[in-house]
């Protein structure tokens, strides 16, 4: 696995344009076959639209990269056989939830879903409803996971920072810190309190990170450099 590099920018220029993925129409048939193997063991999986994305390009304090729509099920068959083709990536945005105290606030992902067990902040993949005209919107699209996942909307929340952009293998993560003025716990209990209320909520649990000490094996690389970062900084 290539090193892990973070670039920070203030700009993103991100457009979803017409484009046919090779691999999703030579491998249709195994992507299918998958699909249905992972349904029928979480029924609720849904094989939805998704945007990934291709020939990205940091430029000084800009990233710019080319999206694409394509189904759920060529997506997580492309992630499960390793990123089977090293020409896209998956470039979700990420909230990074901070308390006054320094601490982040991650999710665990709950059984029902593809992630079940990972931890990272409240993310997704784009999707159709972040589109503003031809515009990928990850702004819009970490706004709109933040208050899904966690209930927190954009009054909760100071948002002005750069994006951290954090390449791993085929991932992408565009990560924006988000400042909350309560410590740590009492965030923490804050979510918690709205994921009770949820009838199938995407986090089945919130931990604190304050440090490398509080890494666990299921947060993905991405999200464990990102911090490591920001300890550095």
């Amino acid at each position: 696995m290539p090193p892990i590099v973070i670039h920070r920018v203030t700009q993103l220029d991100l457009e979803c344009g017409k484009w046919t993925w090779p691999f999703a129409v030579e491998r249709r048939a195994d992507i299918d076959a998958h699909f249905a193997a992972k349904q029928a063991e979480k029924p609720k999986l849904w094989n939805g639209r998704v945007l990934l994305g291709r020939n990205p390009v940091f430029s000084a304090d800009r990233f710019s990269a080319d999206y694409f729509e394509t189904d759920f099920a060529s997506f997580l068959a492309w992630r499960d056989w390793g990123f089977a083709d090293n020409s896209v990536f998956n470039g979700p945005g990420m909230g990074a939830l901070r308390g006054n105290d320094g601490a982040f606030v991650l999710g665990e992902m709950a059984a029902h879903t593809a992630n079940a067990g990972r931890i990272y902040f409240p993310a997704g993949t784009p999707d159709l409803d972040d589109l503003r005209g031809n515009t990928v919107d990850i702004a819009g699209s970490v706004a709109r996971e933040v208050e899904e996942e966690t209930g927190l909307t954009a009054a909760d929340y100071r948002a002005d920072g750069p994006w951290h952009c954090v390449v791993s293998d085929g991932v992408i993560a565009i990560i924006r810190i988000l400042d909350v003025n309560l410590p740590g716990e009492a965030l923490r209990a804050k979510i918690e309190r709205n994921l009770a209320g949820q009838s199938l909520s995407e986090f089945s649990a919130i931990h604190l990170v304050r440090g490398a000490g509080d890494f666990t094996p299921t947060m993905p690389g991405f999200v464990t450099a990102f911090i490591k970062a920001q300890a550095a900084s």
